[in-house]
């Protein structure tokens, strides 16, 4: 350095020897001379000390401007690792991103990494997931998960990254679901033409590239991490400084080098060293300028950037002024487009969450809030409708039809109902069940009219696919405030008077009347006392006769479950079997009926059977056959005096499952009987599918053929059908005997009904068998 200002001082110096050379001739000339010579002398010394110093205060400024330009440097890569991060935030935390990586759904991963690396400026993006393995937005990627796992799992999220022989710029975002699934890596190639890129942003030229520590030649090898040291190079000498940068990879040491030519810094100060001062101020406005510039056009931008984000990661919709250089322009008109898809992403999933998927019509929760709302402003001149709609038999239509074809009348139903009613809300609040919420009635207005328009509407034939169909339903309407005055309560009224709309029968309409709600609070204390009487086993079995009329003797007993209540007296099974039967209690109650009928009937003689009734519930669960196996051998009844009756209901459903069961059942040598025999659905299919021991048929025929009509060929047709399958029938409900004669004449084997006798306690059956067979008369 200073046999370069030695260089630069030569030919002033060679001037003044050749001036001193000249002959003076006066005083004045030598005064001259002498002053001349003086203040050469002077202003050499003068510049040669002014030069060291310059250049000394040059050496010294350079360092200092290589340390702060690392600073710089550091602050430009975090912040541009912080930008990737940010980026990477947004779609690590995206419900469809997420969705499709839990599902595995590849090509919506890759489209959107392609997207991300795209709106980012990055070079690739891809995820690391827990086992090492990689999802790329670049097909032939070489990003080596596994040798990032052990760091991404110490929490480290900012480094370098080998991609191929380059470095790259990597920032990691984990992705969580809420556990933790993989990380979301950004990368930015760190190749001369970026980081010649990166190094245009700092405050002075210096050339700075990244490599590994294993490919350092020697004298960068030497320098400690930090040291500036000053090294020749190709243009001359310059000043070095090596520093560590992060590795997200194992195996991978990276190394910042920077490097700041002398010649540059010296070539400013050699041109103009009389203007020093000047030159450091226009510097420091030009410093200033340009600082305030860089703020202005990329900083601030940024800095409102990096607010939106995080506001919109707060739940927040925030959206950045498109101001600024163009990159950070296009960077914030992309963050704006992923707020507005995300914003619209969104407002579909709210109305999904509203709305039922198979009709479009809003479902129970937002029927709810509509309804919250309507019963706030509701007044005795200002009332609300509620109306509860439940298609009947849907099971077994879906079951018969299919379940397309189901879907097809829900669809109808809910577009029919919203075409009558267009200014109703008309929700599908699950299954077949459909909601229409009327606000704003007048005191005037006919609610009775309403509910027949309602009836009128659901109790006809539809067409759906070519296939015609009668369909009706059951209605329950509240209507507030008479009825209730909150929307829970008048939710409660509409589901009591659909219940009893359920019970009259099919196509039925109910309003709701005060005395639903004590009969609904009547069941509640009668399904607790229900549950005490099963746990302290309250109930008794009672034995109905069951005469044979070729024999004239009864062959057997049907077993029927009596509670005697402690406060209520004797309850009959139609009061309590129905409240069993919704609570699945009929499974508990059926297995000890099984079990104490085959006890007792174990103690009759030996050609006298049982007959237990099994429910559709109680069939369909595992434990039914081995039940019926310990019942047998721990009573010691043989399998062929146990009679199984079962209902045409048990076929709705899994049909298969349904015969399987029975066969098994079969197999262990008990009958089975089919029960109300006539009053289901496709009986004669289940006949061809099932050979059934006896078929019963329904009180309802038998009691009609005391009318006349065509009663008589009905039972004769069963007799006769029963006959040719070898099967036995039994006939129910006969109390006189002209019904038993007419039964006789129509060739039914068996009659079971007053007559004969009533249901009586377990200890009469053996007083009961001879005063029985000795009193029936054949005639």
């Amino acid at each position: 350095m200073k046999r370069s200002i030695v260089q630069a001082l030569d030919q002033p110096l060679r001037r003044l020897r050749k001036a001193i050379g000249v002959r003076v001739r006066s005083l004045g000339s030598r005064i001259a001379l002498l002053y001349v010579v003086l203040l050469a002398v002077v202003t050499t010394a003068t510049l040669i000390a002014a030069g060291s110093g310059v250049n000394t205060f040059a050496y010294e400024t350079a360092e200092r401007e290589l340390a702060a330009n690392s600073r710089v440097f550091d602050q430009i890569i975090a912040s541009r690792q912080r930008q990737m991060a940010d980026a990477g935030e947004v779609v690590a935390h995206d419900f469809g991103f997420r969705e499709a990586l839990a599902t595995g759904d590849a090509p919506t991963l890759v489209s959107a990494l392609q997207s991300l690396r795209d709106r980012a400026k990055v070079s690739e993006v891809a995820i690391v997931q827990l086992d090492g393995s990689v999802i790329s937005s670049n097909m032939a990627t070489t990003v080596k998960g596994t040798a990032m796992l052990s760091r991404l799992e110490n929490g480290a999220n900012r480094g370098v990254i080998r991609v191929g022989q380059a470095q790259a710029l990597g920032a990691a975002v984990p992705i969580e679901m809420p556990d933790l699934a993989g990380w979301l890596v950004l990368l930015n190639t760190l190749g001369p033409a970026d980081m010649a890129q990166l190094s245009g942003l700092s405050a002075a030229p210096i050339e700075a590239r990244v490599i590994e520590r294993a490919q350092l030649d020697g004298h960068l090898a030497s320098l400690q991490l930090g040291q500036i040291a000053e090294m020749e190079g190709r243009d001359g000498p310059r000043l070095v400084r090596v520093s560590a940068i992060p590795s997200l990879e194992d195996g991978n040491e990276p190394r910042l080098v920077m490097a700041h030519s002398l010649n540059s810094v010296l070539a400013r100060y050699f041109s103009l060293r009389l203007v020093l001062m000047l030159i450091g101020l226009f510097g420091l406005l030009a410093g200033a300028w340009a600082a305030v510039r860089l703020s202005r056009e990329i900083a601030r931008p940024l800095q409102l950037l990096a607010e939106a984000a995080r506001a919109y990661a707060g739940g927040a919709v925030a959206k950045v002024k498109v101001e600024g250089a163009m990159e950070v322009r296009s960077l914030a008109s992309s963050f704006n487009a992923m707020v507005d898809a995300v914003e619209e992403r969104e407002q579909q999933i709210m109305h999904a969450s509203l709305h039922d998927a198979l009709t479009g019509l809003p479902n129970r929760r937002f029927f709810i809030e509509k309804l919250d709302r309507a019963v706030a402003r509701q007044s005795g001149s200002h009332r609300t409708l509620v109306a509860f709609i439940d298609l009947d038999d849907f099971k077994a239509i879906n079951d018969a039809m299919g379940h397309p074809f189901g879907d097809g009348l829900l669809r109808i139903v809910g577009q029919t109902l919203q075409e009558r009613f267009p200014n109703a809300m008309v929700a599908r609040l699950g299954g077949d069940e459909f909601g229409l919420l009327l606000e704003g009635i007048e005191p005037a207005t006919d609610c009775t009219a309403l509910a027949r328009t309602l009836e009128t509407l659901l109790n006809r034939e539809l067409t759906i696919d070519g296939r015609s169909i009668a369909v009706s339903a059951s209605i329950g309407i509240a209507i507030g405030p008479q009825d209730a005055g909150s929307s829970d309560s008048l939710l409660k009224c509409s589901d009591l008077a659909l219940l009893r709309a359920r019970n009259e029968g099919k196509g039925a309409c109910h309003f709701f009347e005060p005395e639903l709600d004590a009969e609904a609070s009547r069941r509640r204390h009668l399904e607790i006392d229900l549950r005490r009487a099963i746990r302290d086993g309250d109930f008794e079995l009672y034995f109905q006769p069951l005469f044979s009329i070729s024999e004239n003797r009864i062959k057997g007993f049907e077993a029927l479950m009596r509670w005697p209540h402690k406060e209520h007296g004797m309850i009959g099974p139609a009061t309590f079997i129905p409240i069993a039967e919704e609570t699945g209690l009929i499974v508990q109650l059926g297995e000890w009926a099984l079990r104490d009928a085959c006890r007792q009937a174990a103690q009759w003689p030996e050609d006298i059977s049982v007959a237990v009734n099994i429910s559709p519930r109680q069939l369909m669960t595992d434990g039914l056959a081995p039940c019926i196996a310990q019942a047998l051998a721990q009573s010691g009844l043989s399998a062929s005096r146990l009679e199984l009756e079962i209902t045409e209901s048990v076929f709705i459903g899994n049909v298969d499952k349904t015969l399987k069961l029975l066969h098994s059942l079969q197999a262990l040598g008990v009958r089975v009987a089919l029960d109300d025999f006539g009053t289901g659905y496709s009986s004669l299919s289940y006949l061809r599918s099932f050979p059934f021991n006896k078929i019963k048929i329904d009180q309802s025929f038998v009691r009609a053929l005391e009318e006349g009509g065509s009663a008589h060929a009905i039972v004769r047709a069963i007799t006769t059908l029963a006959d040719a399958l070898g099967m036995e029938t039994l006939a129910e409900g006969v109390e006189t005997q002209a019904l038993m004669d007419i039964l006789r004449h129509e060739g039914c084997d068996m009659i079971q009904g007053y007559l004969i006798g009533r249901p009586v306690p377990g200890e009469q059956v053996q007083r009961l068998l001879p005063s029985q067979q000795k009193t029936v008369s054949l005639s």
